[in-house]
């Protein structure tokens, strides 16, 4: 059973492989894009039943982000510790599911939803750590993080129509509060794991993605940029998903 799976999941080498907005990529965009939209507009004309669908989706992405703990040391020979909920796909992925069952973490359901919403949008549309490893498009590590990602996109569209209200700036401080915890987070992660070997970098708090700033500098500026720039955007979304709200008389 095991050479079977591992024949299975393994990475596949060799003919075409996956890369950053082919035509495979594209296609996969779209089609989570078009999911999203289908079902935000599903949840705004069947009100009564957008409980069930988010509950789905969100039971769907939590699934399978266990479910890859299971089935990496058939797919990559071990378990992968770059995917522990230190990264904010992750570590949101684990909040959101927590936050729609837990009345404590149900306090920040939106603002979970928002930061998922954005940090899994911006990795699918880039998944840079998954065209590093030069597979086979159709390879387990591909699916699984693309669908992943795609999936916890259309959760976090589905609770920021559902549960955002008329946008206001005085009511954004949760939203910064949930950044600062997730990039102190991130930081304990990295120095947690961290090593001479291997530098994780999860929530790039300790080195720039684009390669701008040094070595030295980076983890004194990143985790200060990170905060500043992911609010930012999410001012910008909470905006945007207010004017479509309203455009489609919600």
């Amino acid at each position: 059973m095991f050479a079977f799976l591992s024949e299975v999941l393994s990475d596949k080498k060799g003919g075409i492989i996956f890369t950053c907005f082919s035509a495979f990529h594209i296609a996969l965009i779209f089609a989570f894009v078009c999911l999203a939209v289908l079902a935000c507009v599903y949840v705004i004309k069947k009100g009564n039943n957008k409980k069930r669908v988010i509950d789905f989706f969100i039971n769907l992405a939590f699934g399978l982000y266990i479910l890859d703990f299971f089935l990496m040391p058939f797919a990559y020979g071990k378990i992968d510790v770059e995917k522990l909920p230190f990264h904010v796909c992750t570590a949101m992925c684990v909040t959101c599911f927590l936050s729609w069952y837990n009345s404590f973490f149900a306090k920040f359901k939106l603002q979970f939803a928002m930061l998922g919403f954005l940090s899994n949008l911006i990795y699918l549309i880039y998944p840079a750590g998954v065209m590093w490893h030069a597979v086979h498009p159709l390879s387990y590590r591909v699916i699984q993080t693309l669908v992943f990602h795609g999936v916890m996109v259309i959760y976090g569209a589905l609770v920021l129509v559902c549960e955002s209200k008329e946008f206001d700036f005085k009511k954004c401080y949760k939203d910064l509060a949930v950044i600062f915890l997730m990039t102190a987070w991130a930081w304990f992660g990295n120095t947690l794991y961290n090593n001479q070997s291997v530098t994780y970098n999860w929530f790039f708090v300790v080195r720039d993605p684009f390669n701008m700033l040094s070595a030295e500098v980076a983890p004194y500026v990143m985790p200060a940029l990170n905060i500043v720039v992911f609010f930012l955007a999410e001012l910008l979304i909470y905006f945007i998903f207010s004017k479509l709200t309203k455009r489609l008389g919600r």
